[in-house]
């Protein structure tokens, strides 16, 4: 068997155990939920922008109005988000991507 053929073997065989299904459904259980809570809250933006013109353009204090400060959110939000993900990733992803690879260089060193 060449070198190759091993390679796509021990990633087959990764890629079809329990433990790799496991780690898609921890990524995907986290991120396609805050994905579509992220376009919903921009959407809401958007729209509101452009059809709640008068909401939007409520000053709040001095000449800061309800769009600015939905705007700056927009980058709080995101910012929110990536540190929240980091959080996730290192609790529930790290350790078993890191067990994942530590088995797969084993299968390979053989």
């Amino acid at each position: 068997m060449t070198t190759r053929q091993h390679d796509i073997s021990v990633y087959e065989q990764v890629q079809r155990s329990g433990e790799f299904q496991e780690l898609k459904r921890r990524f995907r259980s986290w991120a396609f939920p805050m994905t579509a809570a992220f376009l919903g809250w921009y959407l809401l933006y958007v729209v509101l922008s452009g059809f709640a013109r008068d909401f939007m353009g409520v000053k709040l204090l001095g000449n800061i109005n309800v769009a600015l400060v939905f705007g700056v959110l927009q980058f709080v939000s995101t910012f929110l988000i990536a540190w929240a993900y980091s959080r996730h990733a290192e609790r529930k992803l790290d350790p078993l991507a890191d067990k994942l690879r530590h088995e797969v260089e084993e299968k390979e060193a053989r």
